[in-house]
């Protein structure tokens, strides 16, 4: 029965066999491992990867494709977690946990947020966003793609940019250009903020008006003294930062409460 894709899930599948082989070769599924794959679909990708896994999670909110995916494989051979990804409990899975998928663009950056809570867990993940997103993701300080988003991740991630895909390798053709990515966690002894909430609160207010500098956008919780002790100049904008420096501001802070405190 064939399906009809549905906007409300942002639904484009991938039909190009040649991007899906460059795709599964970025991959390099073995059998042993430890995958879940984000929105199958119509098995682009969920059928050569089964092809080679033992077994493989994924994750599908639209009833009639989860419903297709049960009468097509076995349970031993596949185990179909039935709803809204943005709310799945990744560590309900194995650790080194390899995580892939064609991401529904209209939720990619909030999934993305999602997935890094449980980077711990994570071996490396593997996904299909819009080129305009995965080109935040990897941007570097001073340019404009630079943001909260990439510095967010990065934080948590290594991350690449593997593959370039055109709207003619799915079906609808997407009105974008994607990419595929990959991200690798992070050693957290590299870079550790003490207080996580504390460095995502001086992320988003640093760049909640990206034109600003930091002595404007970070008034009230950095004094001319601050900036002097850290190194950093209070003339630069949120753009020129280093992840690093945002971790040392944000350490710097929550050092600087808990003194106050004691």
């Amino acid at each position: 029965m064939k399906h009809i894709p549905r906007r409300r899930f942002g639904q484009h599948f991938l039909t190009d066999q040649a991007v899906i082989a460059d795709i599964v070769a970025e991959i390099r599924p073995q059998a042993g491992d430890a995958m879940v794959e984000i929105g199958p679909g119509l098995e682009a990708l969920t059928a050569p990867l089964a092809a080679v896994l033992r077994h493989l999670h994924v994750i599908e909110i639209d009833r009639d494709i989860v419903v297709r995916l049960q009468q097509a494989y076995p349970p031993e051979r596949l185990t179909v977690h039935a709803g809204d990804v943005l709310e799945f409990d990744f560590s309900a899975l194995p650790c080194e946990l390899r995580v892939v998928g064609n991401l529904p663009y209209n939720i990619s950056t909030p999934l993305l947020f999602h997935l890094a809570r449980y980077a711990e867990r994570i071996r490396d993940m593997h996904f299909m966003l819009q080129k305009e997103v995965v080109e935040r993701m990897v941007a570097t300080p001073g340019g404009r793609d630079y943001g909260r988003l990439s510095v967010m991740l990065q934080y948590r991630f290594d991350m690449e940019l593997l593959l370039e895909v055109a709207p003619g390798a799915f079906s609808p053709p997407p009105q974008v250009e994607s990419a595929v990515v990959r991200m690798r966690p992070r050693l957290q002894a590299e870079l550790k903020a003490e207080n996580g909430t504390v460095l995502e609160q001086v992320v988003r207010r640093a760049f909640a008006q990206r034109r600003k500098t930091l002595r404007n956008s970070l008034a009230g919780l950095l004094a001319a003294g601050d900036y002097a002790t850290l190194g950093i100049a209070p003339g630069l904008r949120a753009e020129n930062l280093a992840v690093a420096d945002f971790v040392a501001i944000s350490n710097y802070l929550e050092n600087k409460e808990n003194s106050t405190t004691r």
